[in-house]
């Protein structure tokens, strides 16, 4: 049995967590948010918490387990505080620019490239150089900001660039003279 699996999730008083057949859906006060329990898992709402186990022991569902607990918690978590990522834009004339739902990155191309968020994403750029994608799915938030900062990965010369706020980038030295005069 997994430790994490075995775990209960405790369902919070501005939280509402129904099962029905497979599909379990978590309701808070930010939105609302469901998911496909697979096969081999069951989830039991009992006392204030919810409780995950598996029916067998066979590595695939033993595997699913602890995955499964980890999922209903992000769901409580983000339908009562929501899921943030941060990311700094580094550059000379890299700049992000909110233009109504969008995102306006110019990061150095001959064209600038407008970022529509799918829905349940939200941005912000409350500094020069800093965008925060925020939402209430954490895989969806986690898959946005990673596609934004894709556009333009850091680089190890100058560090320009997209990158995550506390993500260390590995910095070259650039070329250097070994000695004076030609070959």
């Amino acid at each position: 049995m997994s430790r994490i699996g075995k775990q209960p999730v405790a369902i919070t008083d501005d939280v509402k967590a129904s099962f029905k057949g497979r599909v379990i859906s978590i309701k808070g006060k930010l939105g609302e948010l469901s998911w496909n329990v697979p096969a081999g898992i069951s989830v039991a709402i009992e006392d204030g918490t919810i409780v995950v186990t598996c029916s067998s022991d066979e590595r695939e569902v033993r595997s699913l387990h602890g995955l499964s607990r980890a999922l209903i918690q992000n769901m409580m978590v983000g339908v009562s505080e929501g899921f943030a990522k941060t990311l700094f834009v580094q550059g000379v004339g890299y700049q992000a620019i909110i233009k109504g739902h969008s995102l306006l990155l110019n990061l150095g191309y001959s064209h600038p490239i407008l970022f529509t968020p799918p829905e349940g994403i939200s941005f912000a750029v409350p500094e020069a150089g800093k965008i925060i994608v925020s939402g209430i799915d954490k895989q969806l938030v986690g898959v946005v900001a990673a596609k934004i900062r894709s556009f333009r990965k850091p680089e190890p010369y100058k560090g320009k660039g997209i990158r995550y706020e506390g993500e260390q980038i590995k910095r070259k030295s650039g070329k250097s003279a070994v000695g004076a005069g030609g070959p």
